[in-house]
């Protein structure tokens, strides 16, 4: 047994693909909520030296503490190398001060898991301002990995010679690492935002007409950008829009947003579980797990 790797009733699913890629066991972490929302947790009884934890981090606010819980408990009970997998990594967005007085919760949030971890593995984590994990996350190893290509792979396969369009110029670096991948076109939109459901979007200069469209993101949330970029693509002729995101938060009613839009399909990853799930990125991060020293 290389380690064990430690997951929530939640996600049970993932962890046992991730377990089995890196040669880990799995265990459950039991959960019970007491009648004023406090937590208590229960760990196996003995951990070996080596321990991963899988958590992604949407709605992260309960997850947080039960990060805190779990990771102190872990080393108390023998766990020497610890390590934090959280496919989508929370609390990225806001990595300088827009206002006087405002949080910069990208820091603190990193330094946060950086002192409970010593190795952090996420994939696609939304950096704007920042060029590496661990200027976001200092802990002694920060690794973050890229379902692009998984995206592509699937893309090709559904839609041969599709044009690949990135909704805003962040979302840049995926959509060019996605065309390089599938041999494919593509092109990226600018975006101008007024609020967190209020968005402008201007189409690059490109023939749309007949064309298959393929909107790349990284996360999707609550839909607006890539309603917007749908609705612009229809009208300039495109043949079809589909959408692939790494990260399926679809908060509330985004994901109705985006069809109502236009859009024909919707491709996900397993990063965060959601009836869109069409590509896994279990064997990309068991190779990453492995791989940890």
């Amino acid at each position: 047994m290389a380690g064990v790797l430690l997951h929530f009733d939640d996600e049970q699913a993932l962890a046992a693909k991730v377990a089995a890629a890196a040669g880990f066991d799995s265990e459950p972490v039991a959960r019970h909520r007491f009648p004023d929302g406090e937590l208590k947790l229960r760990l196996p009884a003995a951990l070996p030296p080596r321990v991963a934890l899988l958590r992604s981090l949407d709605r992260p606010n309960e997850k947080l503490v039960e990060l805190l819980l779990a990771a102190r408990t872990a080393r108390i009970l023998g766990a020497r190398r610890l390590t934090l997998i959280a496919p989508y990594l929370g609390y990225m967005r806001q990595d300088i001060a827009f206002a006087p007085g405002e949080a910069v919760s990208q820091r603190i949030i990193g330094d946060f898991l950086a002192s409970l971890f010593d190795a952090v593995i996420s994939v696609d984590p939304h950096l704007h301002r920042v060029h590496r994990l661990s200027d976001a996350v200092p802990a002694s190893q920060a690794v973050a990995l890229s379902a692009a290509p998984l995206l592509a792979g699937l893309i090709a396969h559904r839609r041969s010679g599709a044009l690949l369009l990135g909704p805003d110029g962040e979302a840049e670096q995926w959509v060019a690492a996605a065309a390089r991948g599938c041999g494919l076109a593509y092109g990226v939109c600018s975006k101008l935002r007024h609020g967190d459901r209020e968005v402008d979007i201007r189409l690059p200069d490109l023939e749309f007409g007949g064309r298959q469209v393929v909107l790349i993101d990284d996360v999707a949330s609550s839909g607006q950008t890539l309603a917007v970029a749908a609705k612009k693509l229809r009208a300039a002729g495109a043949r079809s829009v589909d959408v692939a995101v790494t990260h399926a938060l679809f908060a509330g009613d985004a994901l109705q947003i985006v069809l109502e839009a236009g859009v024909g399909e919707v491709w996900s990853t397993d990063c965060i579980a959601h009836p869109t799930n069409s590509v896994s990125v279990a064997p990309l991060l068991g190779q990453a797990l492995g791989g940890v020293l």
